[in-house]
């Protein structure tokens, strides 16, 4: 039988690995460290006990979870983006779809100022496709497409957030606990920053690895396709849409020039993924912490979900506004279909390319979608790998603490 005592002190000791506090730590208002002379093992059950696998599983189910709530979100703000970058949604009425093998460059201004393909011009008012907002996305993907249409691309969102957040999650446990255990040892101030760091690597190690399906799911929820009765392409038959085109061009015909643009916009991803780890957690544990804390030892599964889902949803929404024109510039570099501009353009040249199209406004393309998808989305997924650790966590006590009765 489990001692009262043992369990609180169990609890104690999964909340300070929960928080990111391996030690009696405190910060004070210029970021100092007080309290505390060095880290400690006994008790953080959580990241010694459950193991790599068992986080990576914790992690895969609230992707899963994640990925089927907010795709529509997703979808809706991609199809912004793309719309600011030149897909012709407005400009379909006498085309019947647009599918995955139009270029952008085949793009040009009607006399009335709307966008139209070279060779055709539209029969019909460009409002019936072209989209004013969030709502107005759903609303003509269900009427033009079909309900089911809004959740285009959430196999690629499965087949990339399982692999993806299964890597991420982890490594930042691992990384952060290592980390934190170095600084406090040798150089206390930079406590505080550990979150960033470690939010940065984990991300991008999990980014590089699963990119080509991020390339695969933003090019099916950006190209719309109407054709009745004919299913919609896939993650394989995307990625093989890719690469395919450069075989016909010349100067192309190199297997690594050929394979590289599976990882086109990587550069981008990167540049908006590492600051969105860095400010998602530097904000978000500080908050988690201050929540938890203020529930004490009396700690459940439910004060852990509601700390680590508001701290989530705050942390999301910050991070998912800071880094939208990095966002916008990915989206643009990935549906990118012509080969050779796609190997030579870089991020930089893209952001220059949307103030141009659009100014300042031009940055913020799809960004109500974005933060409405980001809240929710990193509020999930967090709070519910962390329920996972704590219900594994206490269940790990209790045996231990069994153990130790007979």
């Amino acid at each position: 039988m489990v001692g009262s005592s043992s369990t609180k002190q169990g609890l104690s000791s999964w909340i300070g690995a929960a928080t990111a506090t391996r030690t009696t730590v405190e910060f004070d208002k210029n970021g100092a460290v007080s309290g505390g002379d060095s880290p400690s093992h006994s008790g953080n059950f959580t990241d010694v006990n459950l193991g790599f696998g068992e986080g990576a599983i914790s992690a895969a189910g609230a992707a899963v979870l994640s990925a089927i709530l907010v795709n529509p979100l997703d979808v809706a703000k991609t199809r912004l983006q793309a719309q600011a970058a030149g897909v012709p949604y407005d400009s379909l009425c006498n085309l019947g779809h647009l599918n995955s093998n139009t270029v952008l460059t085949g793009v040009k201004y009607n006399s009335s100022g709307t966008r139209a393909v070279l060779g055709a011009e539209p029969t019909c008012s460009p409002d019936s496709f072209r989209y004013k907002g969030t709502l107005d996305v759903f609303y003509k993907v269900i009427r033009q497409e079909g309900f089911t249409r809004l959740w285009r691309g959430t196999n690629a969102s499965l087949t990339l957030a399982i692999p993806s957040v299964a890597i991420y999650l982890p490594l930042y446990d691992i990384f952060r606990n290592s980390m934190e255990e170095y600084t406090l040892r040798n150089i206390p101030i930079a406590t505080p920053y550990v979150p960033l760091v470690a939010g940065s690597l984990a991300r991008s190690i999990a980014c590089i690895t699963c990119y080509p399906v991020e390339l695969a799911r933003t090019r099916m929820q950006a190209f719309k396709d109407t054709k009745n009765g004919v299913k919609p392409p896939g993650v394989w038959k995307t990625l093989v849409g890719v690469v395919s085109p450069v075989n016909s061009v010349n100067g192309y015909q190199n297997s690594m020039q050929t394979y590289r643009l599976l990882w086109t916009g990587l550069g981008a991803q990167l540049a908006r993924d590492v600051p969105f780890s860095a400010i998602c957690w530097s904000t978000l544990e500080p908050v988690r912490r201050k929540l938890l804390g203020m529930v004490g030892d009396e700690a459940s599964a439910t004060t852990v979900f509601g700390a680590n889902f508001s701290a989530g949803f705050v942390a999301g929404i910050l991070a998912a506004s800071a880094t939208c024109p990095l966002d916008v510039a990915r989206t643009r570099r990935q549906i990118e279909n012509d080969p050779e501009r796609a190997l030579r353009m870089t991020t930089r040249q893209t952001l220059v390319e949307i103030w141009r199209d659009g100014g300042f406004k031009g940055f913020f393309a799809g960004v109500g979608p974005r933060v409405a998808r980001a809240g929710p989305s990193v509020g999930i997924v967090v709070s519910f790998y962390e329920v996972v650790k704590y219900c594994l966590s206490h269940r790990h006590m209790h045996r231990q603490s069994e153990g130790a009765d007979l």
